[in-house]
C-alpha cells in the first residue's frame, strides 16, 4: 500500500493515476474539505488529515509500506513566510518521524532543484552542489532546503528515505493551475502577447512521476536524485504553443529592466490586496538564474528518460483544449 501526500497538486494525481495502472493499492492523505475532482472515479482510499498533526499522520501510516511526501505550499514571492515554513519544513518533519515510527519501507520525498545551494553562471549544478538553506532568495528555497535537510537527519536515524528534486514542472493534468501552465493557457487564448526575456529547465510531469516510482523501487537510501528535463527559454516555448494552434501570433518584448521594476510592484499588490500576479520578482529571478543541470545520476541508477519537450508542449495543450479551467 502507498500513501500519498499532496495526491490533489500536479505532480501528485499524475502520481496516484500511474500508481493504480500499475495496479498498485493507493492511500491518500488529504484536508479535511480539500477539493478531489482531479481524482474523481478512481479506486483509492481516502485518509482526512493534516501533515501538521501528528496524530492524523500516524492513523494514516497504519498498514503502508512505500510514503510517497509532496505536499506542501509553493510560493513565488520573496521574503519570509511562516505557513510555508510550517507546512514544508514542520509537516515533512512529522511525516519522517512517523514514517520511521511505522517501520515503512521508503519513504520518497519531493523536494525541489531550489533546495539546493545557488550557484553562478558557468557552473553545472547536480547532486554534488550542496543543500543550502542559507543561499535561499525566496521562503519556498529555504524551507524546501531545510527540509531536506531534515529528511536526510532522519535516514541517519534509519528512515529509508530517498529525495528527489525536479525543477520546472510542464504538462497536462495540471488541475489547480501552475505558474507556467496558466500561462500556457492564457498564450493559447491570445494573439498578441508580452514576453519576458529567460530560460529554465523544464520537465514533463509524468516523467518525474516514474522517476519518482524508480527512485521508490532502485534508489538508494539517503541520496538525492534531480530530475530535470531540458533547458528552454520561454520564448521558445511560446513559439511551439503557437505552431501548434496553428495561428499567426506576435509578441512585445518586455525589457528585463522593466520587468523587474513591473514585479516589483505586482509583488507590492500581491501583498497587500491579495490579487495573483502575472509573475513576480522571485519568478524572474528564477528565469535569470543559473539552470544548467545534470541529471545523469538519475540516468544512470534509476533508468530516468525524460522526454523531449515538444511532446510535453503538445499533450499540455490538448489537455488546456479539453480541459477548459
Amino acid at each position: 500500500m502507498n500513501l500519498v501526500t499532496g495526491a490533489t497538486g500536479h505532480i501528485g494525481n499524475v502520481l496516484v493515476k500511474e500508481l493504480i495502472s500499475r495496479g498498485e493499492k493507493v492511500r491518500i492523505l488529504v484536508l479535511p474539505g480539500e477539493e478531489l475532482s482531479s481524482l474523481n472515479g478512481l479506486p483509492i482510499e481516502i485518509f482526512k488529515g493534516n501533515v501538521l498533526d501528528e496524530k492524523s499522520i500516524s492513523a494514516a501510516m497504519d498498514g503502508i509500506e512505500y510514503v510517497f511526501h509532496l505536499a506542501g505550499i509553493i510560493s513565488v514571492m520573496l521574503g519570509e513566510d511562516s505557513l510555508v515554513h510550517d507546512v514544508n519544513v514542520n509537516g515533512t518533519k512529522n511525516m519522517v518521524k512517523a514514517a520511521r515510527q511505522a517501520g515503512v519501507k521508503r519513504f520518497i520525498y519531493t523536494s525541489s532543484i531550489h533546495a539546493f545551494k545557488r550557484m553562478p553562471h558557468g557552473i553545472t549544478i547536480d547532486e554534488n552542489i550542496p543543500i543550502d538553506p542559507d543561499s535561499a532568495i525566496a521562503a519556498y528555497d529555504r524551507s524546501k532546503s531545510e527540509a531536506t535537510l531534515a529528511v536526510l537527519a532522519e535516514v541517519q536515524l534509519g528512515l529509508p528515505a530517498v529525495i528527489v528534486c525536479p525543477t520546472g514542472v510542464l504538462g497536462p493534468y495540471d488541475y489547480k493551475g501552475s505558474e507556467m501552465g496558466l500561462m500556457i493557457n492564457e498564450w493559447m487564448k491570445h494573439s498578441l502577447n508580452f514576453m519576458i526575456e529567460g530560460k529554465y529547465d523544464f520537465v514533463d510531469v509524468r516523467d518525474v512521476v516514474t522517476g519518482m516510482i524508480a527512485a521508490r523501487d532502485r534508489g538508494v537510501i539517503g541520496q538525492i536524485y534531480i530530475l530535470s528535463g531540458e533547458l528552454i527559454r520561454v520564448v521558445d516555448i511560446w513559439r511551439m504553443v503557437k505552431e501548434l494552434l496553428n495561428f499567426k501570433a506576435s509578441i512585445i518584448q518586455v525589457p528585463t529592466k522593466l520587468a523587474f521594476f513591473a514585479a516589483k510592484l505586482s509583488d507590492y499588490f500581491y501583498r497587500h490586496f491579495k490579487i495573483k500576479p502575472i509573475f513576480t520578482t522571485y519568478s524572474l529571478e528564477t528565469l535569470h538564474s543559473n539552470a544548467v543541470i545534470n541529471n545523469n545520476k538519475a540516468k544512470n541508477i534509476l533508468g530516468y528518460h525524460p522526454r523531449s519537450l515538444k511532446e510535453t508542449i503538445r499533450d499540455t495543450v490538448n489537455w488546456w483544449k479539453e480541459t477548459q479551467i
